[in-house]
């Protein structure tokens, strides 16, 4: 395999990756799941955060930041003190912050 052919083919790993990646931070929560905002610890959310200030879990930097979730039971985010994604986007926005 020569030189080009390898650079090619490490792009289109990288950027497969990237699309796989990016769908998954997309998909739904499963029926018996919900997204729960603002509860999580520094370093335990599940995934990117709403603001876009990373895309991975456990990057958190603070407790309870509203911007940050976590998959919780369906039914249980509002009795833990959490938010839906539109309460976490008010709450934001009122804020000013990411």
């Amino acid at each position: 395999m020569n030189q080009r052919q390898l650079l090619s083919s490490a792009l289109a790993s990288v950027l497969a990756l990237g699309a796989a990646t990016a769908q998954a931070h997309d998909e739904p929560a499963p029926k018996d799941k919900e997204k729960c905002y603002g509860i999580v610890k520094a370093g335990q959310n599940h995934c990117a955060n709403l603001s876009g200030t990373h895309s991975c879990a456990g990057e958190a930097k603070t407790d309870n930041a509203p911007s940050e979730w976590k998959l919780v039971a369906k039914g249980s985010c509002a009795k833990m003190g959490g938010m839906n994604a539109e309460q976490a986007k008010a709450a934001l926005a009122k804020t000013g912050s990411k």
